[in-house]
């Protein structure tokens, strides 16, 4: 039984070409495995999250970090009563328009593309892999996603305003997305705060005193732990610690927006889009505890000098890239050099690279910079 607000598949406004039902998959169900099939997903496997290959295998990648949200906001879809199938879709396909080197990769891009007076969002980016990038059917371009799929893809993580965006009109920019859909990028927030001071610690560019100092949940859960266990190996009683950590951010963000919900009176989809803001949210309380951790987290291994030189390295690569495309169109794949007659060289060399995966740019750019 789903709740009365939760996005009923059979209230789905459907897809842009219309498809025969299939006899034992509903609509997001299909979305979902659409996306898991998808070339652009089975590339972030070879796409940074935070550590490189360099440090080790063990470390999350874009697409074993992909996995974690989508387990999380799966859990708390079912605990809220909401459509977990559209919510496990959209956590799949939530970092799919990332481009290699991590936010790295994203800035470096993202400048140069500036220079030409236009920008990469991977929001966006998204929403063109699954329009236009991936083929895979003889009856349409794309992946052919229902609407409230692509929806999610513009609007889990933010309100894009519809003078700046003309484009995405049907996307209802005035409106707040499903609860769905909001659900994703806090459920992204609680796995990448998680992982990452599991990673960072494992590659020890973060000591266990650090983390005990500098993020108040983490102590608190530590000193819980080390009473309970007081004979077990520090790594054990890190990870009973980060499992204390995850789970008080789930157990509040379900309470919190089952409050939320209730205090406004949502009774359906169309109340909650109406809502004049989102209702998915953290309480005063664990929200200054997850904003200290991600500040510790930005201070101690994101801009750790450690990881200075690899960003660095990654800004240089793609920033030297786009420079030798456009300055040589015609060293692209043909099928680049054909669309670039239509969509502009920038933006046609941005697609190419925020495709690739982090070995292959390294390829590329040996080939023709190295």
């Amino acid at each position: 039984m789903l709740a009365t607000y939760a996005v009923q598949v059979t209230q789905s406004r459907g897809r842009r070409f219309a498809e025969s039902p299939h006899p034992y998959r509903n609509d997001f169900q299909r979305d979902r495995d659409r996306v898991i099939h998808a070339r652009a997903f089975r590339r972030l496997e070879a796409k940074t999250q935070v550590f490189t290959r360099r440090y080790s295998d063990h470390f999350r990648n874009r697409l074993t970090h992909t996995l974690e949200v989508t387990q999380i906001s799966r859990t708390i879809a079912g605990a809220l009563g909401l459509n977990a199938d559209l919510t496990e879709a959209l956590a799949l396909v939530h970092d799919i328009g990332h481009p290699p080197f991590g936010h790295a990769g994203e800035k470096a891009l993202n400048a140069a593309m500036h220079e030409h007076g236009l920008l990469f969002d991977h929001n966006l980016h998204a929403l063109r892999i699954v329009e236009d990038f991936e083929q895979r059917y003889a009856a349409f371009r794309g992946l052919n996603l229902t609407f409230e799929v692509r929806e999610g893809i513009i609007k889990h993580s933010h309100d894009y305003a519809a003078k700046e965006h003309p484009e995405l009109a049907e996307y209802l920019l005035d409106q707040r997305p499903p609860l769905e859909a909001q659900l994703i990028d806090l459920s992204d927030e609680i796995a990448y705060n998680t992982a990452d001071l599991d990673d960072g610690y494992e590659s020890h560019l973060l000591s266990l005193e650090e983390i005990r100092e500098g993020v108040g949940i983490f102590e608190r859960f530590y000193r819980e732990v080390a009473q309970l266990y007081p004979q077990a190996p520090e790594k054990l009683k890190f990870n009973e610690t980060l499992k204390r950590m995850l789970n008080r951010l789930v157990d509040d963000l379900i309470r919190t927006t089952q409050k939320r919900v209730n205090e406004a009176r949502i009774q359906s989809v169309e109340g909650m889009r109406k809502h004049p803001e989102r209702l998915a949210a953290f309480s005063p309380e664990v929200e200054a505890e997850r904003k200290q951790n991600k500040e510790f987290l930005y201070e101690n291994l994101y801009y750790s000098p450690s990881l200075a030189d690899e960003k660095d390295d990654a800004e240089r690569i793609v920033r030297e890239l786009f420079a030798f495309w456009m300055a040589h169109p015609e060293s692209l794949p043909h099928q680049y050099q054909e669309k670039a007659k239509d969509e502009g060289l920038p933006r046609v060399v941005c697609d190419y690279i925020a495709g690739m995966t982090d070995p292959f740019i390294f390829e590329q750019y040996e080939k023709h910079c190295g």
